[in-house]
């Protein structure tokens, strides 16, 4: 009998439910985002996120369970995000999910949340299996992963300083773009041409990133040229970090021999960033590139209980003592 994983996620500004059976059969999916009310602070507020979040979950349940046409009672097991992220927010999912599986005396796994963004694929694609590398590209992480087998995952290489998403932000709030800043600098970047050349740190040194310099010569850049175009201004920004992303993927690709190469978190959204790595998947027809669907590449609690399958399959069950770890790292990724 295939399991029936009910799925929470609050990790930082959506809070997000899903029912999942088996590998890939969905009963349910359910996404409130928060983006309309932390862009008027033009960033995630913290506090208010929590509080959202508190007020959300249980209607978001309710209407789940009604999606999925089950009783709670159905379930196999309770997923939540344990960490990375906000430390409010992650405990008010965590206390949430200890809560259910306390009065349905059902087990309680729990998921990293970059562990959630890499399953995300397997939804799409449930013929994927190891090894394949990964380019896990988001607000807070931008790494390359070896994986090796399904629940244990290499570094390869991962940035010095900003994250990928971190860094569109940032440089989103240079140009008075708002929150959140990648959809906006990728938007504008389609009506651009990249004609300035900014700096591509660390592009021929190994499989780290490093996206500080960049982001600082384009401050110096706006504060010494008042007549540019500012469509071009985020083409030239979006393709050094897009292009610096795809030459060490894809150079990790051909030193391990590894040719399939999944793409995971939300800048995995960019559109710049589909095209260009699908011309590198047609110059070698043996790499084999997945990205999960749009509606997968944000944060959600789908992805989570597709990581949690693999746990559920496996007995890997934490305890009602689980505590939420905001700088949960990769290494704690089972």
């Amino acid at each position: 009998m295939e399991p029936i994983i009910f799925s929470i996620e609050t990790s930082c500004d959506e809070t997000a439910v899903a029912i999942l059976k088996g590998k890939n059969e969905v009963l349910s999916h359910l996404v409130v985002s928060q983006i309309d009310i932390h862009k008027i602070f033009g960033g995630v507020v913290p506090e208010i996120a929590s509080r959202k979040h508190l007020n959300y979950l249980n209607k978001l349940t309710e209407k789940a369970f009604s999606e999925a046409n089950i009783k709670p009672e159905e379930i196999s097991a309770i997923a939540v995000t344990y960490g990375p992220g906000l430390v409010g927010a992650l405990l008010i999912g965590l206390n949430f999910a200890k809560g259910l599986a306390l009065n349905l005396n059902k087990p309680l796994i729990g998921v990293n949340h970059l562990y959630g963004h890499i399953y995300a694929n397997f939804l799409a694609f449930p013929e994927l299996k190891p090894p394949f590398l990964v380019l896990l590209v988001s607000g807070g992480h931008t790494m390359i992963l070896h994986a090796k087998d399904f629940l244990h995952f290499e570094i390869v290489g991962q940035t010095m300083d900003d994250a990928a998403g971190e860094a569109f932000d940032k440089v989103a709030r240079m140009l008075n773009l708002g929150y959140p800043g990648g959809p906006k600098i990728d938007k504008l970047a389609q009506n651009g041409d990249p004609i300035y050349d900014f700096p591509r740190p660390l592009y021929h040194k190994g499989y780290d990133f490093s996206f500080s310099g960049l982001k600082t010569s384009l401050l110096y850049f706006t504060k010494e040229n008042k007549n540019y175009k500012i469509e071009d201004v985020a083409a030239s920004f979006q393709k050094a970090l897009i292009d610096t992303l795809i030459h060490k993927t894809i150079k990790a690709s051909k030193d391990l021999k590894v040719n399939n190469i999944i793409i995971a978190g939300g800048v995995a959204a960019n559109s710049y960033l589909r095209k260009k790595i699908n011309e590198e998947q047609e110059k070698n027809n043996k790499l084999n590139i997945y990205f999960p669907p749009l509606n997968l590449c944000t944060d959600n609690a789908l992805m989570i209980a597709r990581a949690a399958y693999e746990k559920y399959i496996r007995n890997k069950f934490a305890d009602l003592k689980l505590d939420a770890m905001p700088n949960l790292g990769l290494k704690d990724i089972c």
